[in-house]
């Protein structure tokens, strides 16, 4: 802990001491450049380089978030061993320099693979204010209801 002096008064600052909550930031840091690395290449009609590099950095960042061990064992469940296929195919493909047919195949294992994690998603989002509306609006209602009742694995 260290403080700060002042006039006020004193100020001390405090860092968690967890080594465990540091790699968590780290990750979600890692996790949300890789998710615009990602963004980005797509908006750029589909960069290779940073198609590439925001999936080394997505990856990388979700083994920060829930460890390696862990992160190993979601990928490489018996029943998400197709949705893991697709997933780090595409990202070979990209890697490769075939940007197109990589995130193709890399989008679709994705879905596979975190589409348990969708109902979640939907109820928190449909919390919030402003974006709960509009996902209650007549077109996209029966599409959320249809992506927020899904509990397949795979």
């Amino acid at each position: 802990m260290s403080c700060l002096g002042s006039r006020a008064g004193l100020y001390c600052l405090s860092w968690s001491g967890s080594s465990t909550s540091r790699d968590a930031e780290i990750g979600m840091g890692l996790t949300g450049f890789g998710v615009f690395f990602l963004f980005f290449g797509m908006i750029l009609f589909f960069d290779k380089a940073l198609l590439a590099i925001g999936n080394v950095l997505f990856v990388a960042g979700l083994a920060f978030v829930i460890g390696l061990e862990r992160t190993f064992r979601f990928f490489f469940q018996k029943h998400k061993m197709k949705a893991t296929g697709f997933f780090l195919g595409g990202i070979f493909i990209v890697l490769v320099g075939w940007p197109l047919i990589g995130m193709v195949l890399e989008i679709y294992g994705f879905f596979l693979l975190f589409r348990g994690f969708f109902p979640v998603v939907v109820g928190f989002i449909r919390r919030i204010p402003v974006l709960g509306s509009l996902l209650n609006l007549p077109g996209l209602s029966s599409l959320v209801d249809k992506v927020g009742e899904s509990n397949n694995m795979v």
